[in-house]
């Protein structure tokens, strides 16, 4: 991939990225949500392997849209944002893939931390008209909730669970660093 963004650190756009996020419910449909407070840099390195990413999320800003739920993911159950108050996002390394590339790295929730690898699509860069550079990701990566000792479920008669041990995390960030 010839177009990369011009070297430099970035700061995420909270207004302009979205942290998203798909579990099955009752082993039927899938129930989306998101985290809306995200603060974090990318740094693209002069090679673009030498890029790094930072991220920290607000536990407490989890919203699937329904506050009963809401309140419960943020309880001891599952996030206990009182104890695990962010969550976070730290890069390893970063390899190309095709056209696209992997940015492997430590994901930490409710205070543990795993290694993921997120496949990453560059979407682009262009200076807007307010004197800033911007550049935009897509990303995405599949976790196994239980990894992160978030356990909390209920069997139900049919012998499904009434929530999935895996969670799809989609990503779509932009971020941003005056024009020099």
């Amino acid at each position: 991939m010839s177009d990369l963004p011009a070297p430099g650190t970035y700061d995420i756009d909270a207004s302009h990225t979205h942290v998203g996020f798909a579990v099955k419910h009752f082993g039927l449909s899938k129930v989306r949500g998101e985290f809306q407070k995200v603060d974090g840099k990318v740094t693209i390195g002069e090679q673009a392997t030498d890029s790094k990413v930072d991220v920290t999320i607000a536990a407490d800003s989890f919203n699937s849209r329904d506050e009963g739920r809401d309140a419960h993911i943020r309880s001891a159950d599952f996030l206990d944002v009182d104890q695990f108050p962010t969550l976070s996002f730290v890069s390893t390394g970063i390899r190309q893939d095709g056209e696209d590339w992997v940015v492997t790295g430590d994901l930490t929730i409710h205070g543990v931390t795993r290694p993921v690898e997120l496949e990453t699509e560059f979407e682009g860069a262009l200076d807007d008209p307010f004197g800033m550079e911007r550049i935009a990701f897509s990303a995405q990566t599949e976790i196994d909730r239980t990894d992160f000792g978030l356990t909390w479920n209920q069997a139900l008669e049919t012998g499904n669970l009434v929530v999935g041990k895996k969670v799809r995390v989609n990503l779509e960030v932009e971020a941003v660093r005056p024009k020099a």
